[in-house]
């Protein structure tokens, strides 16, 4: 068995999931309607800069995150992007879970149990 030929089966079958399938159909809907797709690409602009602070270690001020979780908020009122943002969390929950199968499957490597 190659670990490779089963990632890309597992790449595939991701590429070909219900989920995947409920992003794209819920991204044409914004993108068809030019006001959301620009208040969704400024917020996916702001969330990326204050992720990148973050990962380099200058924390955002707590009034900084409040305002994105408000503008977050507000976004989910509009049912297109609302949709997407579902979307995305359901494949989101996925690839955690893939993640933590491959996890555990490798905890007897580190003590643990498997």
């Amino acid at each position: 068995m190659n670990i490779y030929d089963k990632a890309h089966e597992l790449a595939a079958a991701l590429k070909d999931s219900k989920e995947v399938t409920e992003i794209t159909a819920a991204m044409k809907l914004v993108d068809a309607d030019p006001e959301s797709k620009q208040m969704l690409d400024n917020f996916r602009t702001r969330q990326a800069e204050v992720q990148q602070r973050m990962m380099s270690g200058d924390m955002p001020a707590q009034e900084e995150m409040e305002q994105m979780e408000k503008l977050f908020e507000v976004l989910s009122l509009n049912l297109n992007i609302r949709r997407l943002f579902d979307a995305e969390q359901k494949l989101s929950v996925i690839i955690q879970d893939v993640n933590k199968i491959i996890t555990d499957s490798l905890q007897h490597l580190y003590g643990g149990e498997a």
